[in-house]
């Protein structure tokens, strides 16, 4: 009877045989991704509704900090600001990645259409973070579902103050980066792209912002003031024959945008009208450039100094020098590669839009991230022009279709497993 019994149980156990340790197919993203994502968009509404400006995201953060606590999740809230930090740990040790997403939102009164507009009188979320971070709660929410099929520990940063450019640097230097290990970093912006769409590339993302400041003697009338500041405009603007990199919108068009490896986006130097005032006794120009070439920097400020000396007596010019520049999002160009690659395989080549160019105008303090671990900037498309939804940041009537929260999950979601998968 004993030795039937045992014989029993063998064979009950060779039939169930051993637990099949779960896998995190990328069919099983996008079925939990279709799971979350009404409650994903009333989140997004919510955070639209209750916008905070830079250094006052007080609600924000206390609603991030529960969802990844329920998540079960451990949480970091006592680094900088108003950050969170969320830590998913795998079921074994692995490589380490960092999501960022940010959180504040703009000082504006713009046109807002939405049901769901703003209830701050004078702060909206004109720029999409609030999309963002929707995106970013359900990258967390999906792999934390799986969390026993991925090897490796995710970070979440839910980062305050992009819009103000110090809240990534402030992090860092307040020790975050000592706390939290990540092999790689990762982070995205909603843009005027179609929905449905995703563009990456390596390098620079952005052109490079300054702000020129010239300092003259007060001993010119306006007329000179004037006309000075029209020759040194002329004499640094650099675009290809018959192009505008200035008009933004030009982003999309199919044969002058970013798309198009003839793109009028690259190789230029634009910049703003100068804006001229006296102070001190002295005549003051400034005005902001964009330069695509890192190495063309070093040449603007002894070009205008040997201009100005050309046209008037060296002893009235007092200085040139740059008063403002960020450093740009510049990303990793083995990641990128491997990213696109990536992402193109899983979803096929309609996702992945090639980037030919630089981007005028916008930039990410996603850049000191990057300076300290190697990460990728995606531009995430979020217009619907026949619905007449138009992702344009920081414009009147900004818009964002909220099918754009969908494939970022989705497609995020898969890039971060197949990123812990190699070793």
């Amino acid at each position: 009877m004993k030795i039937q019994f045992a014989t029993g149980l063998l064979l009950v156990a060779l039939i169930a045989g051993p637990k099949e340790k779960e896998t995190l197919t990328h069919e099983l993203i996008k079925t939990e991704t279709d799971k979350i994502y009404e409650k994903l968009v009333k989140i997004r509404r919510d955070f639209h509704a209750n916008p905070e400006l830079a250094g006052h995201e007080k609600r924000t953060q206390a609603y991030i900090k529960q969802y990844l606590l329920d998540l079960g999740m451990e949480v970091e809230t006592d680094i900088y600001g108003h950050s969170v930090i969320g830590i998913l740990k795998g079921k074994k040790e692995g490589k380490k990645i960092a999501w960022r997403a940010d959180m504040d939102a703009l000082p504006n009164d713009f046109p807002d259409t939405a049901a769901f507009k703003s209830t701050v009188k004078g702060v909206q979320h004109g720029c999409g973070h609030d999309v963002h971070m929707a995106i970013g709660l359900g990258i967390a929410e999906v792999l934390a579902k799986h969390k026993e099929a991925i090897n490796g520990t995710v970070y979440f940063i839910f980062q305050p103050e992009e819009e103000t450019f110090i809240g990534a640097k402030k992090l860092i230097e307040n020790g975050l980066l000592s706390k939290i290990h990540p092999d790689e970093i990762y982070g995205l912006h909603v843009t005027a792209l179609p929905v449905g769409q995703i563009m990456a590339k390596p390098n620079e993302v952005f052109a490079y912002q300054k702000r020129i400041s010239i300092k003259l003697k007060n001993e010119f009338s306006k007329e000179e003031v004037k006309e000075l500041a029209k020759k040194i405009r002329n004499s640094l603007v650099r675009v290809q024959d018959n192009s505008k990199p200035w008009e933004i919108q030009q982003i999309l068009d199919p044969q002058n945008g970013l798309a198009n490896p003839n793109t009028i986006f690259k190789n230029y130097l634009i910049m703003d009208e100068f804006n001229s005032y006296t102070k001190n006794d002295q005549i003051f120009l400034e005005a902001y450039l964009y330069e695509t070439d890192r190495l063309n920097l070093q040449k603007i400020i002894p070009q205008i100094e040997q201009l100005i000396v050309a046209n008037i007596d060296k002893e009235k010019l007092v200085s040139v020098s740059f008063v403002q520049g960020n450093p740009t999002v510049v990303n990793n160009e083995l990641l990128a590669n491997k990213a696109i690659k990536t992402l193109n395989k899983i979803y096929g080549n309609d996702l992945m839009v090639p980037d030919y160019g630089q981007v005028p105008y916008f930039n990410d303090d996603f850049v000191y991230y990057q300076q300290k671990v190697p990460g990728v900037y995606f531009l995430l498309g979020g217009s619907n022009f026949k619905k007449g939804i138009v992702a344009m940041n920081h414009a009147p009537n900004f818009n964002v279709d909220e099918e754009s929260i969908k494939v970022g999950v989705r497609s995020f979601s898969s890039l971060i497993s197949e990123r812990l998968k190699e070793k």
